[in-house]
């Protein structure tokens, strides 16, 4: 198909051929209080361009619009509503080492969620982990004292 393609570079009149964007899922933290809010947000996204599905849970004020759209369209989409809308900032519970770090914990999060912090993550330097991986079922070498 190589030949073909490059002559139908000569037989067409200059057409565009724009790149299309990859799918992607794009998470937003929207402040919703009624039904009305919901509807409003929600139709206002599910008119984009692309856009293949949008799942709004008022309870967690959680916004997932999955589809062909850049994430930055569509925060700026849900803030012209009039609500105030930021990138979903939490990520589940059990994806984090340390959750209980001072920066990650945070009592508005949805339950079994915690912020998506740096320090939450393990240092490989810590003695804490050095310990414990000294004791290691994986190594059964680890550990001398037995």
């Amino acid at each position: 198909m190589g030949a073909l393609d490059y002559l139908s570079n000569f037989c067409t009149v200059t057409s565009t051929r724009k790149k299309r964007k990859p799918m992607q899922t794009v998470e937003i933290k929207v402040k919703m209080d009624c039904d009305g809010c919901e509807r409003r947000v929600k139709s206002s996204v599910s008119s984009m361009k692309g856009v293949r599905s949008v799942q709004v849970n008022r309870k967690q004020s959680h916004v997932i619009v999955t589809g062909y759209v850049e994430p930055n369209k569509v925060l700026k989409r849900v803030k012209s509503t009039g609500k105030r809308a930021e990138f979903w900032p939490y990520i589940p519970y059990n994806l984090v080492a340390y959750p209980y770090v001072s920066q990650a914990y945070d009592k508005k999060a949805p339950s079994g969620y915690v912020k998506n912090v740096v320090q939450a993550l393990p240092s490989p330097n810590n003695p804490d982990e050095r310990l414990t991986s000294l004791f290691s079922d994986d190594n059964p070498n680890a550990c001398s004292i037995i």
